[in-house]
């Protein structure tokens, strides 16, 4: 069972396209397949440089692409509302319990609010998830004054994540245009995530270090 069979599966790309339709509604920022496919090839890339073997490194494609299909359910405990939508996929698709296990325990622990890095499959997730800040998850230029989470993601121009495992260090550069959003509004919704990311990157062996505008600020 691969990464691109769970791409190709019709089920699974309308409960992605639903789900992101539900947080539109609720004036939420882009969480559809532009979401999904960096986040699951961030977690990838992650689990990769650090030296995991490629069958969990392809274990984090599938976890990052369906880490968000509970928003379809409610956004409220979307995390945990994904991982049994999760298990029921899985499972009619014949992965193995083990690795069923293994993706559903990282859905159901990347959101902020419940999370924790309970594996190394949770933490890449967790930290692909929360890294991705950029300007087109903004679906209209006209909220971004009245809307903080519009407001950020707009004034983020650049967004990269790299690791380096001889450092030990995983880092998340930003540039954040000052004219449309302050680096004290980008800590003012993003504290408890990036507090969680640096626990996640705890839980890889690595330190989570932040650069806004090319000063290193965590």
């Amino acid at each position: 069972m691969t990464y691109e069979k769970i791409r190709r599966d019709h089920a699974i790309g309308v409960y992605i396209a639903q789900a992101d339709a539900s947080l539109e509604a609720l004036g939420f920022t882009e969480h559809s397949f532009p979401h999904v496919t960096k986040v699951a090839d961030i977690a990838a890339y992650l689990l990769e440089k650090l030296g995991f073997n490629d069958r969990q490194v392809e274990l984090a494609k599938i976890a990052g692409y369906l880490h968000d299909i509970g928003n379809i359910v409610n956004r409220v405990d979307h995390s945990q509302s994904g991982a049994v939508m999760a298990f029921r996929i899985l499972d009619r698709m014949d992965f193995p319990p083990e690795e069923i296990a293994a993706i559903v325990s990282a859905i159901g622990n990347h959101d902020e609010g419940t999370g924790v890095p309970v594996s190394p499959l949770a933490a890449a997730l967790i930290i692909a998830d929360k890294s991705d800040v950029r300007r087109s998850r903004v679906r209209s230029k006209e909220d971004i004054h009245s809307d903080i989470h519009d407001r950020v993601n707009y004034a983020v121009t650049h967004s990269s994540l790299e690791i380096f495992p001889e450092e030990g260090q995983i880092l998340l550069s930003l540039t954040i245009d000052p004219e449309i959003s302050s680096v004290m509004e980008y800590f003012e919704i993003f504290t408890k995530r990036m507090l969680l990311c640096r626990k996640a990157a705890q839980a890889l062996g690595c330190a989570f270090r932040l650069n806004i505008n090319g000063q290193i600020v965590a």
